[in-house]
């Protein structure tokens, strides 16, 4: 196999989009992973608890699959829902579903029966992939949909896995032989779609395009990443997330590197044993996590030495990582932790710190082929040092939220991509997250970013991490409130003082902040309301609060 001749698979010059090659105009991604591959068949693709998959039996598992759901009716564009866990199963049944043309639809598998019968009715998926572990979930998510799939084929099966629509995956991979050639798809044409989990509402379908992985893979996991086939790529973040799926799929494959994959939670302990090579003998040499992980892993008892490890990079996203904790990681393993923000309308992250460039409390800056503008709420750009909502103008956009007119033309305006996110651009071009748009609050007059006042509770020696929102007073006027998870007295660390009180912190924060931000009031908790990427949910601490003063 060879690679698209049109296609560029070399470094770019990092400041002019216009030095990127982009794919050509008939181009199927999941044909050209796969041929980026074809020198090394030998080499290990990805490893999982089960085992190993070459690029070689990658490209064979694909291939047949691809041929599979084609023989069992499936047409082009028709999509096929993937509930399934992290495993080896996940990228031949994701590449298989783009070698074939179809649209693989890759969903929470964390979700309860009720919002999969709502992805199951949005999609009107005509197959769909489950893990065996997942099979009651998805039983219980058609008993509610309307809609019928047509087929269901399960990875894994346990007991009772069995139906007039179930087929094993493995049996049906065996009984076909490789598809010769992938659907003839072009660049534009719609690829696969994520749910974007959202701060409110129903999830909402995000169409991405077959030529979208590939400009993240080229932007940001080649040319700030630096990826290169002799890294071992570990994410904590789950493939059906667009931060997991560059991390643990689209990078690793268009470079040649080896992926771990986790079923299982992305608990530290977990983690420590993949750091530490106990899984198929693998040491991970690049590490992707989110903030509130990060927080847990430093928090840790298990935490592992500098020399147990092979870590030369990690990667944040998901939330803005407070400097505190970018600063202790570096410290305890002297590798630096590259804070950045993407979202699922851009696929991947699009504002970053660089491996020769980290400025900590800050997001970075813009990833070369991506601009970024702040503007108010008039759409007028900001100044330097002023708070303005962030859009961003790229190669990776979606198309559109399926069947979504509103949210699409209120997120997607022209060529520029409205994130939902406050940012203040400082004077050397970085930028510093000021909150979502709709966490904002306004008091006496003046907005306090959230994000702020929570990144300073988190460099108190005693707290874990806090969330932060306004609420009204007797008298109608909003104030701040600070929910605070403070750290396990066994793990908390030298200087930690568990019995910290609600007075100590607002002087902690009144010492650090401009007087109007520190907090009215402190409730001390045991958890945060998150998504299942580690966001803190505000909207759930908003709505708790309402019911308290009803």
């Amino acid at each position: 196999m060879t690679q698209p001749e049109s296609v560029s698979l070399q470094p770019a010059n990092l400041e002019a989009q216009s030095d990127f090659s982009g794919p050509p105009e008939r181009f199927n991604v999941g044909q050209y992973l796969l041929e980026c591959n074809a020198k090394r068949p030998g080499k290990t693709a990805f490893v999982d608890d089960s085992g190993t998959l070459s690029y070689g039996e990658l490209e064979a598992r694909v291939r047949r699959l691809a041929e599979a759901l084609r023989a069992l009716g499936l047409r082009r564009e028709e999509r096929v829902l993937l509930l399934m866990q992290d495993g080896l199963d996940w990228p031949v049944s994701f590449l298989g579903a783009l070698y074939a043309g179809l649209v693989p639809v890759a969903v929470n598998t964390l979700l309860p029966a009720d919002d999969c019968a709502y992805l199951l009715e949005n999609s009107r998926a005509q197959a769909v992939l489950v893990s065996g572990a997942l099979l009651p979930t998805l039983t219980g998510a058609l008993g509610r949909a309307s809609h019928e799939v047509q087929t269901i084929i399960v990875s894994q099966p346990v007991a009772n896995s069995t139906g007039p629509l179930v087929i094993d995956l493995e049996t049906l991979i065996d009984a076909h032989s490789p598809a010769s050639r992938p659907a003839s798809t072009g660049a534009d044409d719609p690829s696969f779609w994520l749910y974007s989990s959202g701060s409110t509402g129903r999830p909402k379908g995000t169409v991405h395009t077959h030529a979208n992985l590939f400009w993240t893979a080229q932007l940001y996991g080649r040319n700030v990443l630096q990826l290169t086939e002799r890294d071992i790529c570990f994410s904590a973040a789950k493939l059906f997330f667009a931060y997991g799926l560059g991390n643990a799929l689209t990078f690793p494959l268009s470079v040649g590197a080896t992926t771990l994959l986790m079923g299982e939670r992305p608990t530290p302990e977990a983690i420590f044993k993949r750091w530490r090579g106990e899984v198929g003998g693998f040491r991970p040499t690049v590490f992707f996590g989110a903030p509130t992980g990060f927080a847990a892993i430093l928090a840790s008892e298990q935490l592992p030495a500098r020399d147990a490890i092979d870590l030369r990079l990690v990667s944040s996203a998901g939330e803005a990582l407070p400097a505190e904790l970018g600063e202790r990681f570096k410290r305890h393993f002297g590798v630096d932790i590259l804070d950045g923000i993407g979202s699922t309308e851009m696929l991947h992250i699009f504002l970053s710190n660089r491996p020769e460039r980290v400025r900590y409390g800050t997001t970075g800056w813009p990833v070369p082929g991506y601009s970024v503008e702040l503007r108010d709420e008039h759409g007028a750009p900001v100044p330097d040092g002023e708070l303005g909502d962030l859009y961003i103008q790229g190669p990776s956009a979606a198309l559109l939220y399926w069947g979504n007119r509103e949210k699409t033309q209120e997120t997607f305006q022209g060529a520029w991509t409205k994130s939902g996110d406050k940012y203040v651009r400082n004077e050397d071009g970085s930028y510093t997250y000021g909150g979502r748009s709709d966490d904002m609050i306004k008091v006496s007059g003046i907005y306090v970013s959230p994000f702020e006042v929570e990144a300073t509770l988190a460099q108190h020696p005693s707290v874990l991490e806090a969330a932060v929102i306004g609420t009204e007073d007797a008298q109608g006027l909003t104030k701040s409130k600070a929910f605070v998870v403070l750290k396990p007295s066994a793990g908390a660390g030298a200087g930690a003082d568990t019995t910290v009180t609600e007075d100590e912190l607002k002087a902690f924060v009144k010492e650090r902040l401009a007087p109007h931000k520190y907090p009215r009031s402190v409730e001390f908790v045991g958890e945060l309301p998150k998504t299942a990427t580690g966001k803190i949910q505000r909207f759930r601490l908003r709505a708790l609060e309402r019911g308290r003063q009803a």
